[in-house]
């Protein structure tokens, strides 16, 4: 299955890489709006509520001088945090202490030295009955750069 992901990944100008092995990200050559209206919706027509919207890149932005800092990190930089009634109760049923990866997010960044592009991913899930949620994340962002 993630080769058929990567192939569809790459057909549309995407590339994937993992982050340290934390994370699945998609770079693509798209608006950053444009990505993060692609997002909102492909998470509602999941039928799922968006809990929290962190403005992470403004946040850091704002407060940079405060900690003595002087770079810009992201242009601009989001993470979508939601939850999934039955695929939690599932994993929560399995492992109660699947707790711990609720809500789930989904990032979006936009970084200085490479403006015209947007990457899109999530936290990778450990194995077992998590990666039922990392499929819910993989299938939403995939919905979201194909917009």
């Amino acid at each position: 299955m993630r080769t058929t992901l990567l192939a569809a990944a790459l057909a549309l100008g995407a590339t994937i890489a993992t982050a340290q092995d934390t994370a699945i990200t998609y770079t693509v050559d798209q608006e950053y709006d444009d990505v993060t209206f692609g997002l909102e919706s492909a998470i509602t027509d999941e039928g799922l509520l968006i809990d929290a919207v962190n403005h992470v890149g403004a946040m850091l932005e704002r407060t940079k001088e405060d900690v003595g800092a002087t770079k810009t990190v992201f242009l601009k930089a989001e993470v979508y945090n939601f939850c999934s009634a039955k695929v939690s109760r599932d994993v929560m049923e399995a492992d109660p202490m699947n707790l711990q990866f609720c809500p789930y997010g989904i990032f979006v960044m936009q970084m200085p030295e490479t403006p015209d592009q947007t990457t899109i991913g999530y936290r990778i899930m450990p194995e077992g009955p998590m990666k039922e949620v990392e499929a819910l994340l993989e299938k939403i962002v995939q919905t979201a750069i194909e917009m």
